[in-house]
Parts: structure tokens; C-alpha cells; sequence
């Protein structure tokens, strides 16, 4: 449940109600927004909560008590009203622009990396993504160059200064990973590891977490909720299409999931038009087409030589093809109200 404070309610009274839940055993999450100030109750049995609400609205300071009966709390548009914007180095996510974060699918050399953390930056990129770990569905394909890579990383963020955002995909390499990146990155086959959620939950570091291929949304949401219950609020969802019968395309892409999400829950969500379609002539009308439909931002694979790609080639974009569809969309992103 959710209580909502009256706008009379001071610092004091907040805390005195913190102290009175946490006393009583419940996990407690407070969301300060423009006008309204809401405190979360977690862990309220459902027997429980009539009487919990009684006894709260009796207080001079509380405006009125809300049940939420969605599976997910925290993360809910009723727990914050308010859309939830991410600061990273400078960089809004979630806000009036639409962020674009681009880079290989993974870093294999330092000058593969920097080529295209330049080039990126130059064609108007926020955000320069890469793979130091990586998952592939077969034990012998690439893994990716662990900390060497996240060291690589680390050098275009120095020479562009773009902010990067990687993944990591076991909780031993949590720290490791939250050393280097700006944003840590929970993959598609990861979204239900639930130790690895609570994990970067326990990080100060925003969260992307990417959608599970088979995943429903409100699995999605809830995977949210293991982040935000560990106190880290800061989590932008990934759309990166699940699997379905259709075999023409790597995955489906869920347009429609962009504005359910934003009338679910106030966490900025990205699309990422790349492992959605796996294949490159696709990556521009989807991206279009995401932002279209409301998406705060995109993902796109970049990589100077895909034909040479030790990972997802057919998918990334020459650095030329992503310069040119930075300007187209600008056209879409100023149609809704946006700009790029």
C-alpha cells in the first residue's frame, strides 16, 4: 500500500512514520515528487492491511491511504506519479531528448573501441555502449575480453567523454563491473536472476534492465521490483523483442509494450532496435518507430567493420548508416514532441 502524505506533513512527521513502519516490520520506500510526498509499505499481509490503513489515515499528516494491487510496488506509477529521470554524467535519461546509447556489440580491441566512441559522438550518440562480458548461446563463441575490456571502455569514456553502459551477467563480477561502467547492464537471459537483481540493487548505479525474450511485461515490471526493493530506484527497461513463432527476425519487437509500460510504471524505457530485429536494414524504421510510440530513448550497435564483427555483425550499422539515421530521427522525435 501507499500513503500519501498531506502537503502540512513536515521532515519530522515523515521520519516519525518511517520509525512507526520499520518498527512494525515493513519495508518502507520513500518517493518525494514535485507535489505529492508517498511513502511505500512492503510486506503487509493482506489481512493485515484494512486496519494497517485505519490506523494510518488517523494521523493528522496523512492525506489518504491507497491499496496497490499490482504485483509490483516501487516501481508503479502510483507509488511515484512522477516520471523518473536518470542523471548519468550530465545525461538526462528519461527526460524531453531521446537518448541515444550506441556502440559494438562487444569491445574487441582498444582501436575497434575507440573508432567508434568517436564516431558515435560525432553523429550526436549520449551514451557509448559495449560488451566486456559476454553471453553467447554456445560455450565456444566469443565471451568477450572481461576486465581488459571494461579497461577499454573505460579509455574512450576518457578520450569522448560519453558515459558507458555495459553488462554484467554474475553477481561475483558486480563489483568489478560497477568500478568501471556508469550503468550496468542486466540482459534478456539474466532478467529473471533474481540474486544477480538484488545485487545491482545494492549498487548506487542505475540499472538497465532488458526485457526477457519470453517474458510478459508484468514479469518484467516485478524483475524491476527486486532492483528498486534493495532501495536503487534508478532502472531503465530495455524493449528488446521476445521470441515468438515468427522465425524472419531474431525477435518480435513489442512497440505496444513502450506506452503500456509508461502508463504502468514512471521508469524510462529504451528500445533496442538491433537485437529485436537482428538484422541491420531494420534497425532504422523500428528505431523510428519506437520513438514514435514514446520510447526515451534507443540502443543501437555500431561497429566500423561489421562484415568483421567477432559478435552480431548483420545487426550493427556502419558508423556512416548510423550518422544518417541520427538525422532522420530528429524529424521523428520533433513530430512528438522530442528532440534528439
Amino acid at each position: 500500500m501507499i500513503i500519501i502524505l498531506a502537503q502540512s506533513a513536515t521532515d519530522s512527521d515523515i521520519d516519525e512514520l518511517v520509525t512507526n513502519l520499520k518498527d512494525r516490520g515493513y519495508g518502507v520506500h520513500l518517493s518525494k515528487g514535485i507535489e505529492k510526498t508517498i511513502v511505500g509499505v512492503i510486506g503487509a499481509h493482506d489481512s493485515m492491511k484494512p486496519m494497517l490503513a485505519e490506523q494510518l489515515s488517523s494521523l493528522d499528516y496523512v492525506e489518504r491511504v491507497v491499496p496497490i494491487l499490482k504485483p509490483y510496488k516501487v516501481v508503479s506509477k502510483e507509488f511515484h506519479p512522477d516520471k523518473t529521470i536518470i542523471k548519468v554524467r550530465g545525461v538526462d535519461i528519461g527526460g524531453q531528448k531521446v537518448i541515444v546509447i550506441a556502440g559494438p556489440c562487444s569491445v574487441e580491441g582498444e582501436e575497434q573501441i575507440m573508432e567508434v566512441a568517436q564516431a558515435v559522438k560525432d553523429a550526436g550518440a549520449s551514451i557509448l555502449r559495449g560488451g566486456a562480458f559476454k553471453p553467447s548461446t554456445s560455450p565456444y563463441g566469443f565471451q568477450g575480453l572481461g576486465e581488459d575490456g571494461l579497461k577499454m571502455m573505460d579509455a574512450a569514456r576518457e578520450a569522448t567523454g560519453l558515459p558507458i553502459v555495459t553488462e554484467v551477467m554474475d553477481t561475483r563480477d558486480v563489483e568489478l563491473v560497477a568500478k568501471y561502467a556508469d550503468i550496468l547492464q542486466i540482459g534478456t537471459r539474466n532478467m529473471a536472476n533474481f540474486a544477480l537483481l538484488r545485487e545491482v540493487g545494492g549498487v548506487k548505479k542505475p540499472v538497465m534492465l532488458k526485457r526477457g525474450m519470453s517474458s510478459t511485461i508484468e514479469e518484467w515490471l516485478q524483475a524491476a521490483e527486486y532492483i528498486a526493493n534493495q532501495g536503487n530506484y534508478e532502472i531503465i527497461l530495455c524493449e528488446r523483442g521476445v521470441r515468438t513463432f515468427e522465425t524472419m527476425t531474431r525477435n518480435t519487437f513489442d512497440v505496444s509494450a513502450i506506452p503500456l509500460v509508461q502508463g504502468l510504471s514512471h521508469l524510462p524505457i529504451i528500445a533496442d532496435p538491433s537485437h529485436s530485429t537482428g538484422m541491420h536494414a531494420l534497425v532504422a524504421p523500428i528505431s523510428k518507430a519506437a520513438i514514435a510510440a514514446g520510447a526515451d530513448g534507443l540502443m543501437i550497435e555500431v561497429h566500423p567493420h561489421p562484415e568483421r564483427a567477432l559478435k552480431d555483425g548483420p545487426q550493427s550499422l556502419t558508423p556512416t548508416n548510423f550518422s544518417i539515421l541520427m538525422t532522420e530521427l530528429g524529424t521523428i522525435a520533433r513530430a512528438v514532441g522530442r528532440y534528439t
